[in-house]
């Protein structure tokens, strides 16, 4: 199992296991992590499951693709460090990780 710790805008903290292979949106969802709507399930068409990933982890994930970049323009969020974590696979190398939510996600 991989830890990641998901932090929302006011400091509380939920850590899962999430499973190797399963978006990082599948794990916040299936332990109830608020401020993770994924109201689209996943398809990329929403932007309900956006975290932010600090530089240290940014490193360790591919890139985001060119679905995932029109959504978050879409989107309108201007931090840099977005990414929408239905198109994140969890992967060992990501165990411990923290992401922060965005406020307008609470």
């Amino acid at each position: 199992m991989v830890k990641i710790t998901y932090v929302e805008h006011d400091g509380e903290r939920t850590t899962v296991d999430a499973q190797p292979g399963e978006s990082m949106m599948k794990a916040a969802v299936s332990h109830g992590v608020a401020g993770i709507e994924a109201v689209c399930g996943g398809n990329c068409a929403c932007g309900t499951c956006r975290i932010y990933v600090d530089d240290n982890w940014r490193a360790k994930l591919p890139s985001p693709g060119e679905s995932e970049s029109e959504m978050i323009d879409f989107c309108g969020d201007p931090d840099p460090r977005v990414r929408l974590s239905c198109q994140i696979a969890v992967s060992e190398d990501l165990d411990g990780m923290e992401v922060t939510l965005p406020e307008s996600q609470q």
